[in-house]
């Protein structure tokens, strides 16, 4: 929780590109400061920043096999800072899950996914299989039948622990895409109801994608 306290809407480090399927020129910012050019991604890279639909069925169209959903992690959390991008506030209490993508044939790992969600604000038969981690939260929001929407708050390029100048490691079947590999990243919230409700950030394997 703690990479989002302090971390206003309007926060001038958000690429433009969030918000367009294209914008001529533009570029990322990695964690070390340097602005990636858009271009230099793999084009199928691109479209996961940008689409508003459920990544898995995305990436199962993509890689031409089914994805399973693991959950690594799951534990409520109280708001030491507030997170104003699903305005939760100090001692609000916030559901955190940390997901893996995975190719069931191949046990690939494509994406892992770390979710803020805010349960009083959401219905509770949608938030007894949240809890119960029946399906991942895209594919329950579509099955719910829940008006939602999905606003795209920044991407970026970190770099991991990998030595400087050191070229990306392709992740392991057995490992999740975590922190020591350069990864594509992308945050976004989904608002049910007129309420932001769920932060999600998915991290995508550069190696895997190619580009940069």
């Amino acid at each position: 929780m703690r990479r989002y306290y302090g971390r206003p809407l309007n926060d001038p480090s958000n690429s433009p590109f969030r918000c367009d399927g294209y914008l001529a020129g533009a570029a990322i910012r990695d964690d070390q400061g340097t602005m990636i050019p858009l271009s230099d991604l793999a084009p199928f890279l691109r479209a996961l920043l940008v689409t508003d639909g459920t990544v898995t069925k995305t990436l199962e169209a993509y890689f031409w096999e089914p994805v399973a959903v693991d959950t690594l992690e799951q534990r409520f959390e109280t708001a030491e800072e507030p997170v104003p991008w699903i305005g939760l506030a100090v001692g609000d209490r916030c559901l955190i899950r940390d997901a893996r993508l995975r190719g069931v044939h191949t046990g690939r790992a494509f994406a892992e996914a770390l979710s803020l969600i805010r349960t009083e604000l959401i219905p509770a038969d949608f938030r007894r299989r949240l809890i119960d981690r029946e399906i991942g939260i895209g594919a329950l929001i579509r099955d719910s039948g829940l008006e939602s929407y999905r606003e795209v708050l920044d991407v970026g390029l970190d770099h991991g622990d990998a030595p400087h100048g050191e070229p990306p490691r392709l992740v392991p079947a057995s490992e999740p895409a975590g922190d020591n590999e350069p990864c594509v990243f992308r945050t976004y919230r989904i608002i049910i109801g007129g309420h932001p409700v769920i932060l999600i950030t998915e991290r995508f394997p550069l190696a895997l994608f190619g580009g940069a």
